[in-house]
């Protein structure tokens, strides 16, 4: 089990290094929007990205899962390349439809939609950008489906450093604000969707597969609710606390929720990326749920483990990377952003049931209900307590979203997760937090010195509790012995190329 777990974990790094790339964006960016851009102007700026997410979610269709469903089941092997060319072109036309839908009706859209006319030529590029989005995020899963870790990465690092130097020019050298963003997106969208189509369409047969148009839909569509449900849950409270307090503290819990989805970026989105593709070929093999249950453990340790760190560091990093003060407020979200991420990761490997005996249907329900729970908390709290008191809500609502889960997927398919392990690793993690928030001194030296000696005892807290099975012991004093040595890691990394 071991020997699968490190090829899962092999996976999980190299789609790490594309998430880290956009990490590294978001940190470059940070002190460039802060000083070009207005505070009043980055509230706006995260209701169109926010905006852009959730169009492209509702036209993916749910199909960035099925092509992962379709590539891995042996039953669909021989139309493998027909059934792809169906989704492209299930995928493509309604978007295409609205995309010509817009611009026949531009004249009239400004009063059907209750927008100003300046506002129209953000949705015009809007529209163009969610339309080759959608393709490429499509693409993308086809890669990853096929477990080319390596193309994906570097894929989507090209698309993030032509972003990142079109942003450059157009906010530092032309001045032209949130439209010089839509403008990044547009190129850096076009660039990558030429480069994909032209790979992607050796992998297509011009064959429509009627049948699978059903199979899809019926796979895919539950999710495009559970996705948009779990957007609102996740985005929702932007717009809310736009409308209740304003753009000024959208952008200050806005920047706090950036730094805290560094746990998603570096953590959660390369597990989530590995996972599925490694859980179906585990599926029906023997000790696939041991293998399952340990994933969900190492998870739950790392994820506890990093949102430690960023939850410590997270008025540093904030104070570091914004050049503005009147943005340094926002760390007092992060810690309460981080511990919502950390639910939010384990939310797969609660579902994992549903997703391998392929009942998606209830996932919508439950996530619509989280999503719905979410907003009648804000509307009740956001008036009283501001900003802050969307992040309790946040944490609230994905707490339940993650209980439900579990429970539900539970009937379908039983894996018997490590319950006891999971509650070691969160009380010793929010007992360390706690602790060091007492300590609070005003010396910032020796503040930064607690934290770092935090960070380190964590796991070894967990020892103490008899955290460590005994074949995980010899694993760590067997991994620190072989890597110990910097010059032979070039010859361990090769010995298992990645596929």
């Amino acid at each position: 089990m071991l020997d699968h777990i490190k090829s899962f974990l092999r996976h999980s790094v190299v789609y790490s290094i594309s998430n880290v790339a956009v990490k590294a964006m978001g940190v470059i960016l940070l002190p460039l929007y802060t000083k070009f851009i207005s505070l009043e102007d980055f509230g706006k700026l995260a209701i169109i990205e926010v905006s852009l997410s959730i169009a492209v979610e509702i036209f993916l269709l749910g199909q960035g899962q099925s092509i992962i469903m379709f590539n891995d089941l042996d039953e669909f092997k021989e139309r493998l390349n027909s059934i792809f060319f169906t989704l492209f072109i299930m995928l493509s036309v309604p978007a295409l439809i609205i995309f010509g839908l817009i611009f026949l009706l531009q004249p009239a859209l400004p009063n059907l939609l209750y927008i100003a006319p300046s506002s129209l030529v953000y949705i015009k590029l809007g529209v163009i950008i969610v339309f080759l989005r959608v393709l490429n995020t499509f693409f993308l899963e086809k890669i990853r489906a096929d477990q080319k870790p390596l193309k994906y990465t570097i894929t989507n690092v090209s698309k993030l450093f032509i972003s990142l130097g079109c942003i450059i020019i157009f906010i530092a050298v032309l001045r032209y604000g949130i439209m010089g963003i839509l403008y990044s997106y547009l190129i850096a969208e076009s660039i990558i969707f030429i480069y994909l189509l032209s790979t992607m369409l050796r992998q297509m047969k011009a064959k429509i597969e009627k049948s699978i148009i059903s199979i899809a839909l019926k796979f895919g569509v539950p999710l495009i609710f559970s996705s948009i449900a779990y957007m609102i849950l996740n985005v929702s409270d932007r717009y809310m606390i736009k409308y209740m307090d304003g753009n000024s503290s959208v952008a200050l819990y806005d920047l706090g929720y950036r730094v805290a989805g560094t746990l998603n970026m570096f953590l959660i989105m390369p597990f989530t990326l590995s996972l599925m593709p490694n859980a179906y070929k585990m599926f029906g093999t023997p000790g696939d749920k041991r293998y399952y249950s340990k994933l969900m453990t190492y998870l739950c340790f790392t994820l506890v483990w990093g949102g430690l760190v960023l939850s410590l560091f997270g008025e540093e990093l904030i104070k570091f990377f914004s050049l503005n003060p009147d943005y340094w407020p926002s760390y007092h979200v992060v810690p309460i952003i981080v511990f919502s991420y950390v639910f939010s990761g384990l939310l797969l490997m609660a579902l994992l049931g549903q997703y391998l005996t392929k009942n998606t249907k209830s996932i919508a329900y439950y996530t619509v209900l989280a999503a719905i729970l979410n907003i009648l908390l804000n509307i009740i709290f956001i008036p009283k307590y501001g900003y802050i008191a969307a992040a309790y809500t946040t944490l609230v609502s994905y707490f339940a979203l993650f209980v439900v889960s579990y429970l539900i997927s539970n009937r379908y398919y039983p894996i018997p997760f490590e319950i006891k392990k999971l509650l070691q690793i969160f009380v010793t993690g929010i007992v360390v937090y706690l602790a060091v928030s007492v300590l609070r001194t005003n010396n910032s030296l020796i503040e930064i010195l607690i934290k770092l000696l935090a960070i380190i005892i964590f796991p070894f807290l967990l020892y103490f509790w008899k955290f460590y099975e005994k074949q995980e012991i010899n694993a760590i004093t067997g991994f620190l012995i072989k890597w110990k040595n910097l010059k032979e890691w070039k010859s361990y990394i090769q010995q298992k190329p990645l596929k």
